[in-house]
């Protein structure tokens, strides 16, 4: 449900600031890091510089690739780091320096921005349309041109410290030389990393800092909402690739990344994360960066109870991951948010409930208090909670399986789901069913795909 009825607030923000000025990027090489600064201005009023920096490995090749190719990428990280600045007051004009874009290119980043954005504007009962939300305009006769990168085939795999990225780096370090990715990282990637048997030193790292301002801002009663991280992790993970000379970079985004939060609207917390991101991506960097790049997701073909059948067969990592965003900062489940519940409920047909009581710290299927969320979880509710979570049917799913292990006795939420027509729709419905249950739309080889599938015992 929306938060907020920013409506108001939205259009007097816009007529304070008409401009959002993208003004310049910089990076340097120095003390053993890259440090990319990037600069805004919200109507000349407020300044914004945030930073990027990435400790220099020795398997590195930043000499090699040329300014204009630096320039390219990084001004293309810039493009999506604006974002989360822009929102703010959303000024209805996007003024960008450093580049030209073409008629093309400025549709694209419209289309990301709004869809990206649609959690933030429905949260903020906010008014507006694809078209109106903001003009974007060029100040620059400056154009990038595609480049061609030296990259052989091995893989990078993005880390965040969940079951997914764990599952990926499991199915791929076996076949391919493996290079883990983790920007801001924390214990749960750290100990994922070290789990998974790579060292610190054959971690890219990249360290993403806000600029300060911004959380005056947001003190102050500017807007304040969700902007689409994993499209920066996109850019991002183009520098990565060319830095370390590897093409391919394997996500691990599900399919059940793509339904709606909103049902009936095309309102989704993981857009970024979802095929018609993925395709919309790989299609602008082919064009307009560089074609030697693969960008894509090696568990699309999945979705999330299918990966927690794969993470159940992973127990070092089960007291190592964690996926709690409410949590994060003090490497923790916090036990009480959307996130903790569905981990939970999706591994509960896979893992015992000693060893799943053991992980979270308690039992989640038996708190009264997650009655609302749990409501939300199964889709009574036409709003799913706004969080990286599975369907409405794999959740049904993984309740109903959950069942099957229990003798009669059953923790309170699973006894509230077991008196819903859900429970009868689903009841029925085997593990196995779900195994071999893949999505067609993806970007994996056939040799990534059969590895997928063998260990699905398909």
């Amino acid at each position: 449900m929306p938060q907020a009825d920013n409506n108001n607030k939205y259009i007097d923000l816009r007529e304070k600031f008409p401009n959002f000025i993208y003004e310049s990027y910089d990076y340097k090489l120095a003390d053993d890091k890259i440090t990319i600064e990037f600069s805004y201005s919200l109507s000349g009023k407020y300044f914004f510089r945030p930073k990027i920096s990435i400790p220099i490995r020795d398997f590195f090749q930043w000499e090699s690739i040329t300014e204009t190719a630096r320039e390219n990428i990084i001004f293309h990280i810039g493009m999506i780091e604006l974002l989360s600045y822009w929102k703010a007051a959303c000024p209805p004009k996007v003024i960008v320096k450093p580049c030209k874009l073409s008629t093309e290119q400025v549709s694209w980043w419209k289309n990301l921005y709004f869809n990206g954005l649609g959690e933030f504007f429905y949260l903020n009962t906010i008014s507006t349309d694809a078209e109106s939300f903001m003009e974007v305009e060029c100040d620059s006769e400056k154009e990038f041109s595609s480049f061609s990168l030296p990259l052989d085939d091995s893989y990078i795999v993005p880390v965040g410290g969940g079951k997914d990225s764990v599952v990926t780096l499991e199915l791929l370090k076996n076949n391919y030389p493996v290079t883990p990715l983790v920007v801001n990282p924390r214990g749960a990637t750290d100990e994922c990393i070290r789990t998974a048997g790579f060292t610190h030193e054959k971690t890219i790292e990249i360290f993403r800092t806000i600029d300060p301002v911004l959380l005056e801002l947001n003190a102050l009663g500017f807007l304040n909402g969700h902007t689409p991280f994993s499209a920066l992790l996109a850019f991002v993970s183009l520098l990565a690739s060319a830095l370390s000379g590897k093409r391919n970079i394997a996500l691990s985004n599900e399919a059940s990344a793509n339904e709606t939060t909103v049902i009936g609207q095309n309102i989704n917390h993981q857009y970024s994360k979802s095929f018609e991101f993925e395709k919309d991506f790989r299609e602008y960097i082919s064009a307009y960066i560089s074609r030697d790049f693969n960008y894509f997701s090696f568990l699309r073909p999945l979705h999330e109870i299918q990966i927690a059948f794969l993470f159940s067969k992973l127990p070092d990592y089960f007291h190592v991951f964690k996926s709690c965003n409410a949590g994060s900062k003090s490497d923790i489940w916090c036990c009480n948010c959307p996130k903790c519940l569905f981990s939970y409920i999706i591994l509960s047909p896979f893992i015992d409930r000693h060893e799943l009581v053991k992980i979270f710290g308690e039992d989640l299927l038996a708190k009264t208090s997650l009655l609302p969320v749990f409501i939300k979880l199964m889709g009574v509710d036409p709003v799913k909670p706004f969080e990286c979570i599975g369907t409405v049917e794999e959740v049904n799913s993984a309740l109903a399986l959950s069942i099957e292990k229990y003798n009669g006795d059953l923790p309170f939420l699973l006894k509230v789901f077991s008196e819903t027509p859900n429970y009868a729709r689903y009841k029925n419905i085997s593990a196995d069913s779900w195994k071999c249950k893949f999505e067609r739309e993806h970007f994996l080889s056939a040799a990534d795909f059969d590895s997928i599938k063998q260990k699905m015992v398909c």
